[in-house]
């Protein structure tokens, strides 16, 4: 190769060098700068450890979880139990969110997506009160339009940091706990009265009944039972059983007011066990599917048979957690009372107009 040849070679690589360079340069212009985020943890330096509380806003609604120990409660119903389940997986959850998408918004859109304060706003919050974090979780994002989208779980959610409010993430969870409804977030771990030896309802001045049994195994008596009557021991059994594992829908708020609860003419049962316990349970105006309700215990356990040890250790470890429901106004299904709430006419055995 002579020196002619070598200088043009010289020449050609620094044009195709200069020319890759310039073409590297384009698709880097041409390429968004938020591409570099597709990956990327959305909530950055939060640690599962240091998260002492957690408040969840949305419109007219405020729900701030508590650690206490190990245990987790809620502020709004009065230090109530919190399902430390539910917390976790949120907080997981948080943790885990990867950017999927990205895109620069303004007003307008901010509103569309529900990232303006019309949606959710998670805030974590440490054990001296301030803020570790927080997260604006607005719309529900779908990869196809859903029949009924505010059904429809979501293929992921459009979120919000507010150091970078002109920016908003596509995340690949539905975050279906960013909600502030107490329901979400309640222990629902209620009572169970077992064993029942009596039962009395007393249906607000229109009548009431009551039902007993010697043992564990024996038959049902009806008082009052009047000539001719015979009670339907079918009808005993599941109104007794119905009493057995009561979970809780929900807790009122502090503030609501006795009269609209219906707590100030309820109908109360009274259920005493062979165990020594005896439940007053209150059950006021329905809510939707559920009665408000009261619960207050009495009695110290004493158990006897051959299984005593070990029932006499469940009771022991339910026990402080039912007598911590008194004095709180519960929602609790309306189906599990359906036997318990039948009038005394109702609990006999129906006559066969054929026999005489």
């Amino acid at each position: 190769m002579n020196a002619r040849v070598a200088a043009v070679l010289v020449v050609l690589l620094a044009v195709l060098g200069g020319g890759a360079l310039l073409m590297q340069q384009q698709d880097r212009a041409r390429r968004p700068a938020a591409a570099d985020l597709l990956g990327q943890p959305v909530v950055k330096d939060l640690q599962a450890a240091d998260i002492a509380a957690i408040v969840i806003r949305e419109p007219g609604a405020t729900l701030t979880l508590q650690r206490r120990d190990a245990r987790w409660t809620i502020a709004e119903r009065a230090g109530f139990a919190a399902d430390v389940e539910q917390v976790r997986q949120l907080v997981l959850a948080v943790l885990a969110l990867k950017v999927g998408s990205s895109e620069p918004i303004g007003d307008k859109d901010r509103a569309r997506l529900k990232l303006d304060g019309s949606g959710a706003q998670l805030e974590f919050r440490g054990a001296d009160g301030k803020a570790l974090a927080t997260l604006v979780v607005g719309k529900k994002y779908f990869k196809r339009e859903p029949e009924n989208a505010d059904r429809a779980s979501g293929d992921g959610r459009f979120v919000l940091l507010p150091a970078t409010s002109s920016t908003a993430y596509v995340v690949a969870d539905p975050l279906a706990l960013a909600t502030a409804k107490s329901a979400s977030w309640i222990d629902k771990t209620g009572f169970g009265a077992e064993k029942v030896r009596s039962m009395e309802v007393d249906h607000v001045g229109s009548g009431k009944w009551r039902i007993e049994r010697t043992g564990d195994n024996a038959e049902w008596k009806l008082t009052p039972l009047y000539a001719g009557e015979k009670l339907d021991v079918i009808r005993a059994n599941s109104a007794s059983y119905s009493l057995n594992r009561v979970q809780i829908a929900d807790v009122a708020a502090p503030s609501v007011r006795r009269e609209d609860t219906g707590l100030d003419k309820p109908v109360t049962v009274v259920a005493s066990t062979f165990d020594g316990l005896t439940y007053t349970l209150k059950l006021g105006k329905p809510r939707g599917e559920d009665y408000y309700a009261t619960l207050w215990m009495s009695g110290v356990p004493k158990v006897t048979g051959a299984d005593a040890a070990e029932r006499a250790k469940q009771i022991a470890e339910r026990l402080p957690h039912e007598k911590a429901l008194a004095g709180q106004v519960l929602l609790i299904a309306r189906s599990k009372f359906e036997d318990v709430l039948k009038k005394r006419s109702e609990l006999l055995e129906k006559k066969d107009p054929g026999k005489k």
